[in-house]
Protein backbone atom coordinates (compact mmCIF):
# COMPACT_ATOMS: atom_id res chain seq x y z
CA UNK A 1 0.00 0.00 0.00
CA UNK A 2 1.27 3.78 -0.69
CA UNK A 3 1.38 4.26 2.69
CA UNK A 4 3.67 1.56 3.84
CA UNK A 5 5.70 3.35 0.95
CA UNK A 6 9.16 5.17 1.95
CA UNK A 7 8.86 9.03 1.45
CA UNK A 8 11.47 9.64 -1.22
CA UNK A 9 11.77 13.03 -1.48
CA UNK A 10 14.37 15.00 -4.80
CA UNK A 11 15.47 17.92 -4.66
CA UNK A 12 16.69 18.81 -8.57
CA UNK A 13 18.54 21.62 -10.25
CA UNK A 14 19.94 22.99 -13.47
CA UNK A 15 22.09 19.98 -14.07
CA UNK A 16 19.10 17.62 -14.92
CA UNK A 17 17.25 19.43 -17.43
CA UNK A 18 20.90 20.25 -19.14
CA UNK A 19 21.14 17.00 -20.22
CA UNK A 20 17.93 17.77 -22.24
CA UNK A 21 19.50 20.82 -23.89
CA UNK A 22 18.28 23.39 -21.51
CA UNK A 23 20.81 25.66 -19.93
CA UNK A 24 20.94 28.26 -17.15
CA UNK A 25 22.62 31.56 -16.85
CA UNK A 26 24.95 29.51 -14.63
CA UNK A 27 26.30 27.66 -17.33
CA UNK A 28 27.21 31.09 -19.07
CA UNK A 29 28.92 33.57 -17.03
CA UNK A 30 26.03 35.30 -16.12
CA UNK A 31 24.87 35.40 -18.82
CA UNK A 32 21.42 33.69 -20.42
CA UNK A 33 21.26 32.90 -24.25
CA UNK A 34 23.23 35.99 -24.29
CA UNK A 35 20.63 37.87 -21.91
CA UNK A 36 21.86 39.51 -18.58
CA UNK A 37 20.25 37.68 -15.85
CA UNK A 38 19.00 41.04 -14.29
CA UNK A 39 17.37 41.91 -17.27
CA UNK A 40 15.20 39.26 -17.54
CA UNK A 41 14.39 37.30 -14.37
CA UNK A 42 13.86 40.46 -11.94
CA UNK A 43 11.17 42.72 -11.41
CA UNK A 44 13.03 45.60 -11.69
CA UNK A 45 13.82 43.90 -15.53
CA UNK A 46 10.14 43.32 -16.13
CA UNK A 47 9.18 47.00 -15.31
CA UNK A 48 12.13 48.40 -17.65
CA UNK A 49 11.56 46.34 -20.41
CA UNK A 50 8.43 43.93 -20.38
CA UNK A 51 8.68 43.49 -24.11
CA UNK A 52 12.21 42.24 -23.78
CA UNK A 53 11.08 39.79 -20.69
CA UNK A 54 8.28 38.46 -22.56
CA UNK A 55 10.37 37.32 -25.70
CA UNK A 56 13.17 35.70 -23.38
CA UNK A 57 10.77 33.78 -21.86
CA UNK A 58 8.89 33.05 -25.24
CA UNK A 59 12.10 31.76 -26.71
CA UNK A 60 12.34 29.59 -23.60
CA UNK A 61 8.87 27.94 -24.58
CA UNK A 62 9.68 27.41 -27.90
CA UNK A 63 13.20 25.23 -26.89
CA UNK A 64 11.26 23.30 -24.35
CA UNK A 65 8.75 22.19 -26.17
CA UNK A 66 11.32 20.21 -28.66
CA UNK A 67 13.53 18.90 -25.29
CA UNK A 68 13.32 15.27 -24.41
CA UNK A 69 13.30 13.85 -20.76
CA UNK A 70 16.55 12.52 -20.29
CA UNK A 71 17.36 9.32 -18.13
CA UNK A 72 17.18 11.54 -15.07
CA UNK A 73 14.22 12.23 -15.53
CA UNK A 74 12.72 9.03 -16.49
CA UNK A 75 14.71 6.78 -13.99
CA UNK A 76 12.85 9.02 -11.04
CA UNK A 77 9.44 8.25 -12.85
CA UNK A 78 10.64 4.60 -12.83
CA UNK A 79 11.20 4.59 -8.83
CA UNK A 80 7.42 5.45 -8.08
CA UNK A 81 7.06 1.18 -8.30
CA UNK A 82 8.58 1.50 -4.56
CA UNK A 83 8.44 4.43 -3.45
CA UNK A 84 6.53 7.27 -2.25
CA UNK A 85 8.30 9.97 -4.19
CA UNK A 86 7.57 14.09 -4.06
CA UNK A 87 10.17 15.64 -6.31
CA UNK A 88 10.78 19.38 -5.24
CA UNK A 89 12.29 21.08 -8.39
CA UNK A 90 13.61 24.37 -9.10
CA UNK A 91 13.70 24.02 -12.88
CA UNK A 92 11.27 25.68 -14.40
CA UNK A 93 10.61 22.97 -17.20
CA UNK A 94 8.03 20.66 -17.73
CA UNK A 95 10.35 17.44 -17.83
CA UNK A 96 9.87 15.81 -14.64
CA UNK A 97 6.42 15.59 -15.64
CA UNK A 98 6.76 14.41 -19.19
CA UNK A 99 8.63 11.30 -18.07
CA UNK A 100 5.77 10.34 -15.73
CA UNK A 101 6.67 11.40 -12.33
CA UNK A 102 3.30 11.92 -10.51
CA UNK A 103 4.14 14.24 -7.68
CA UNK A 104 6.48 17.41 -8.15
CA UNK A 105 6.47 21.02 -6.49
CA UNK A 106 7.71 23.74 -8.84
CA UNK A 107 9.60 26.17 -5.87
CA UNK A 108 10.24 28.48 -8.99
CA UNK A 109 7.43 28.52 -11.28
CA UNK A 110 6.76 26.95 -14.47
CA UNK A 111 7.64 28.06 -18.24
CA UNK A 112 4.30 26.21 -19.51
CA UNK A 113 2.05 29.20 -17.25
CA UNK A 114 1.57 32.49 -16.90
CA UNK A 115 -0.30 35.25 -14.50
CA UNK A 116 -1.77 37.77 -13.80
CA UNK A 117 0.46 41.04 -13.10
CA UNK A 118 -1.48 42.41 -10.11
CA UNK A 119 -2.64 39.13 -9.07
CA UNK A 120 -0.48 36.15 -8.41
CA UNK A 121 -3.58 33.57 -7.67
CA UNK A 122 -4.74 34.29 -11.23
CA UNK A 123 -2.45 31.52 -13.15
CA UNK A 124 -3.06 30.43 -16.18
CA UNK A 125 -1.91 27.37 -18.56
CA UNK A 126 -0.68 28.41 -21.96
CA UNK A 127 1.32 25.16 -22.92
CA UNK A 128 4.22 26.14 -25.30
CA UNK A 129 2.45 29.38 -26.64
CA UNK A 130 3.89 32.95 -26.94
CA UNK A 131 2.68 35.86 -24.32
CA UNK A 132 3.11 39.13 -25.64
CA UNK A 133 1.97 42.75 -24.91
CA UNK A 134 -1.40 43.73 -24.55
CA UNK A 135 -2.14 39.81 -23.29
CA UNK A 136 -4.52 40.29 -19.80
CA UNK A 137 -6.08 38.35 -17.55
CA UNK A 138 -9.40 38.42 -16.27
CA UNK A 139 -8.58 41.48 -14.15
CA UNK A 140 -7.53 43.26 -16.98
CA UNK A 141 -3.70 43.42 -16.06
CA UNK A 142 -0.68 42.13 -18.38
CA UNK A 143 0.19 38.74 -17.81
CA UNK A 144 3.80 37.83 -16.73
CA UNK A 145 5.62 34.53 -16.74
CA UNK A 146 4.82 32.16 -13.69
CA UNK A 147 8.75 32.47 -12.93
CA UNK A 148 9.70 33.38 -9.40
CA UNK A 149 12.57 36.06 -10.23
CA UNK A 150 15.66 36.84 -8.50
CA UNK A 151 14.45 39.13 -4.92
CA UNK A 152 10.84 37.74 -5.08
CA UNK A 153 9.81 35.48 -2.35
CA UNK A 154 9.32 31.58 -2.71
CA UNK A 155 5.44 31.01 -2.01
CA UNK A 156 5.99 26.96 -2.04
CA UNK A 157 9.04 27.03 0.18
CA UNK A 158 7.29 26.36 3.38
CA UNK A 159 5.23 23.25 1.81
CA UNK A 160 8.57 21.84 0.51
CA UNK A 161 9.93 22.40 3.93
CA UNK A 162 6.92 20.31 5.33
CA UNK A 163 7.53 17.78 2.34
CA UNK A 164 11.68 17.56 3.62
CA UNK A 165 10.90 17.09 7.53
CA UNK A 166 8.96 14.17 6.19
CA UNK A 167 11.41 12.30 4.07
CA UNK A 168 12.66 8.47 4.76
CA UNK A 169 15.41 9.54 1.95
CA UNK A 170 16.04 12.47 0.33
CA UNK A 171 18.39 13.19 -2.61
CA UNK A 172 19.97 16.33 -4.00
CA UNK A 173 20.53 16.04 -7.99
CA UNK A 174 21.70 18.09 -10.40
CA UNK A 175 22.11 21.87 -8.08
CA UNK A 176 24.94 23.44 -6.89
CA UNK A 177 23.51 24.54 -4.09
CA UNK A 178 24.01 28.36 -4.00
CA UNK A 179 19.94 29.15 -4.64
CA UNK A 180 18.55 30.10 -1.55
CA UNK A 181 16.03 29.63 0.26
CA UNK A 182 15.83 26.02 -1.83
CA UNK A 183 19.72 25.05 -0.67
CA UNK A 184 18.50 24.63 2.43
CA UNK A 185 16.15 22.30 2.48
CA UNK A 186 18.18 19.13 2.96
CA UNK A 187 18.68 20.79 6.45
CA UNK A 188 14.93 20.56 7.81
CA UNK A 189 15.09 16.53 6.85
CA UNK A 190 15.25 13.85 9.93
CA UNK A 191 18.51 12.38 10.86
CA UNK A 192 17.61 9.08 10.44
CA UNK A 193 17.00 9.89 6.86
CA UNK A 194 20.12 9.09 4.28
CA UNK A 195 21.25 11.83 1.94
CA UNK A 196 22.17 11.27 -1.18
CA UNK A 197 23.85 13.46 -3.46
CA UNK A 198 24.55 13.67 -7.39
CA UNK A 199 26.81 15.73 -9.15
CA UNK A 200 29.60 15.47 -10.89
CA UNK A 201 31.10 18.60 -9.09
CA UNK A 202 33.15 18.00 -5.96
CA UNK A 203 32.28 21.04 -5.00
CA UNK A 204 29.17 20.20 -4.25
CA UNK A 205 28.78 19.10 -0.25
CA UNK A 206 26.42 19.13 2.18
CA UNK A 207 27.05 19.77 6.05
CA UNK A 208 25.25 16.52 7.65
CA UNK A 209 23.67 16.60 10.93
CA UNK A 210 23.75 12.99 11.73
CA UNK A 211 22.29 11.53 8.46
CA UNK A 212 24.40 9.29 6.30
CA UNK A 213 25.79 11.03 3.71
CA UNK A 214 26.44 9.27 -0.15
CA UNK A 215 28.35 11.04 -3.16
CA UNK A 216 27.90 9.79 -6.50
CA UNK A 217 29.98 12.31 -8.78
CA UNK A 218 27.98 11.73 -11.97
CA UNK A 219 25.93 13.39 -14.50
CA UNK A 220 22.05 13.27 -13.55
CA UNK A 221 21.69 10.48 -16.54
CA UNK A 222 24.83 8.52 -14.75
CA UNK A 223 23.76 9.25 -11.11
CA UNK A 224 20.23 8.57 -11.16
CA UNK A 225 21.05 4.68 -12.66
CA UNK A 226 23.80 4.17 -9.89
CA UNK A 227 20.60 5.25 -7.31
CA UNK A 228 18.12 3.05 -8.96
CA UNK A 229 20.40 0.12 -7.84
CA UNK A 230 20.60 0.80 -4.61
CA UNK A 231 17.29 2.28 -3.70
CA UNK A 232 15.84 -0.53 -5.94
CA UNK A 233 17.63 -3.66 -3.98
CA UNK A 234 16.46 -2.01 -0.61
CA UNK A 235 12.61 -1.94 -1.43
CA UNK A 236 12.44 -5.66 -2.75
Amino acid sequence: MESNRKKLVVLTGAGVSAESGLRTFRDMNGLWEEYKVEDVASPEGWHRNPELVLRFYNERRRQLQNAKPNAGHTGLAELERCYDITIITQNVDNLHEQAGSTKVLHLHGMLTKVRSSVDERLVYDIGYKDINLGDRCEKGSQLRPHIVWFGEAVPAMDLAIDIASEADIFVVLGTSLNVYPAASLYRYIPTHAPLYVIDPSNDVTVSSKGNRVTYIREKASVGVLQLMEILLKECQ
